[in-house]
């Protein structure tokens, strides 16, 4: 009974991650390559492609939470003596730093005097490692001040994802490089060209926190057609709610507020959505009893995929990539063969990857 309950999570968990890495892989590399005059809304599959492209963070974001939080909870220790709390901030220090590397304005290490302030300006923007590795802390932080206050974890996790979206609004009119210097500013808003400061993204991966404490004391949980119609219930009716809510300010607000990654009316769609696809995902994993090996390689091998997609298309201080030579020059044929071959690379790197792995263990037994 254990073996199979935990099968089932495991499928559910890793059909989330392996969606979300492949939407992000696919994502970047549209967005890197197609050219500009076939990038129009007029075009159905481009305003799916763009519409899906705007949830593929939140959705990224929230699974991260849902992960991380869940197997932190598996273990039924105090927070100090829990070993998801060493292994979680070791996580959250590689992740900033590499979302840091990744922007390294010069190959030379050290020798920062031919970086111009453009390149300053990229190192300092805060993009989605920075983000996820915060999250994974606050996910952590407040997991310790539910313990202390003897508060369930959905109170907490909840009070917290909510205080990022709602204060999100007021924050980023604020100049925060006027209190503080660039790199700490740039995670409180987009002025700085942080692309994922904290408010509210980082309201995401605490919301995920919530599902991933509720899977852990809930072993059975996906075998019920009722927990994905309470998600798809849920999901729904915020989407509901933030329709209404647009069509009722619409005339107060011009058109780049409505449709703005921190306005309240977007976030809360967004969430709605991550809420619907979730609950599709767990419907479909109770008919699954097992995935290609695949599936569960590339959902536990999302943060080597990122870096290394990331590298091929954009560069970094020690290689050139393809953005420089081929850079929104493609047409649709083109790059959408491209994002195929990416996605095709990244599944070979994780396969051998793992056969390496396994090798060496043989070797070593």
């Amino acid at each position: 009974m254990v073996r199979s309950e935990k099968k089932h999570r495991i499928i559910f968990i890793d059909l989330m991650r392996a969606f979300a890495v492949i939407q992000m892989v696919q994502g970047h590399t549209v967005d890197a390559l197609l050219a500009p005059e076939f990038r129009s809304d007029q075009f159905p599959v481009y305003f799916l492609w763009n519409f899906m492209r705007g949830m593929t963070a939140p959705i990224f974001m929230f699974t991260a939470g849902t992960v991380f939080t869940y197997l932190f909870r598996l273990v039924d220790e105090p927070f100090f003596n829990n070993p998801r709390v060493k292994k979680g901030f070791y996580r959250f220090l590689l992740l900033v730093c590499i979302g840091y590397l990744l922007r390294y304005p010069t190959f030379t290490i050290f020798d920062f005097s031919d970086v111009t302030q453009d390149r300053l300006n990229i190192f300092f923007a805060v993009d989605v490692l920075q983000l996820i590795g915060f999250g994974l802390l606050f996910v952590m932080i407040c997991a310790y001040i539910a313990e202390k206050l003897k508060l369930s974890d959905t109170i907490i996790f909840t009070f917290f994802s909510l205080f990022f979206f709602i204060a999100t609004p007021f924050l980023i009119k604020i100049n925060w490089l006027e209190y503080f210097p660039q790199p700490i500013a740039g995670y409180f808003y987009e002025g700085t060209g942080s692309l994922f400061p904290l408010f509210p993204w980082a309201g995401y991966v605490v919301l995920g926190g919530v599902l991933g404490s509720y899977l852990a004391r809930n072993p059975l949980v996906f075998k019920t057609n009722k927990f994905s119609f309470n998600l798809a219930l849920f999901g729904f009716a915020l989407i509901f709610v933030s329709e209404i809510s647009v069509l009722i300010t619409g005339k107060y607000f011009n058109y780049y507020y409505i449709t703005s990654s921190y306005t309240p009316d977007t976030i809360v769609f967004r969430v709605g959505f991550v809420l619907v696809l979730t609950s599709l995902v767990s419907f479909i994993s109770q008919k699954i009893e097992s995935i290609p090996r695949i599936i569960i390689l590339v959902g536990r091998n999302t943060l080597l995929i990122y870096v290394v997609h990331l590298m091929i298309l954009y560069g970094s201080a020690w290689n050139p990539g393809l953005s420089l030579l081929f850079g929104s020059s493609l047409n649709v044929i083109e790059t959408i063969f491209c994002a195929l071959v990416m996605v095709t690379l990244m599944g070979l790197m994780v396969i051998l990857l793992s056969k390496f792995k396994f090798r060496n263990k043989q070797l070593v037994t």
